[in-house]
């Protein structure tokens, strides 16, 4: 790991640019010290913690503590002697490809029939990597390389939530109206993130797992008045 300074009020703990889960379990487990650091109030001043596939982003409050303490605090843990709770859930969650914008395209572009894109697809038990982009929106692995491909040359200015997306070993779900350059190979009707729920707005954390479950598109419209 190799930390270093990101901004003024900022500091970066960087493991590497592979993206597997052995490299994000230690994201991870770096993500949950520090959180525990700040609410048993051993460490003052930091402010967010923002984990992705390999890093993770430290803000902080310049006026009450800076860059050096933070590293020589991290520079001297030894986390393997730590073992947080695992919580982590394994979802199921339906999906329409019915309601796909890109399957004909993929379908070309992959020299694979639809059924074997969805077939795959379907199949693929997925990793949660991070939240980000949007609030509640998930980046999963790993997909099969039968279905690695590009984004779109063009992305759209608009896709309605609930779009499911994928690109290069990456899969995500557009939990909100929202700009987006992924190729849909779906849509589900679950809500990702829910503002009236205080406790849990975000429905998927890191560490978690997920698989599609299909609908057809009258179960999906049913579904869908049920929010």
């Amino acid at each position: 790991m190799k930390l270093s300074n990101i901004g003024d009020c900022g500091v970066i703990c960087d493991f590497g640019n592979q993206v597997n889960r052995e490299i994000n379990s230690q994201v991870i487990n770096l993500f949950h010290f520090m959180k525990l650091q700040i609410e048993e109030k051993k460490l003052v001043g930091l402010l967010n913690l923002a984990p992705s596939y390999n890093k993770l982003i430290i803000n902080f409050d310049l006026k009450k503590t800076n860059s050096k303490k933070i590293i020589d605090f991290i520079e001297k843990i030894d986390l393997s002697k730590f073992n947080f709770k695992n919580d982590n859930k394994e979802w199921e969650i339906p999906i329409c490809y019915d309601l796909s914008l890109d399957l004909e395209n993929l379908s070309k572009n992959l020299k694979l029939d639809k059924e074997e894109i969805i077939n795959i697809h379907l199949s693929t038990n997925f990793f949660i990597y991070m939240i980000g982009f949007i609030p509640g929106h998930p980046f999963m692995g790993d997909l099969d390389e039968k279905l690695y491909t590009s984004r779109l040359k063009t992305p759209r200015v608009k896709l309605s939530p609930g779009c499911v997306g994928i690109v290069e070993k990456f899969c995500n779900i557009y939990p909100f109206q929202s700009p987006g350059g992924w190729n849909i190979i779906g849509k589900t009707p679950t809500k990702l993130f829910d503002t009236k729920n205080n406790e849990r707005p975000c429905l998927l954390s890191p560490g978690d797992g997920l698989k599609f479950k299909l609908i057809s598109k009258e179960e999906f419209e049913s579904l869908e008045n049920e929010k």
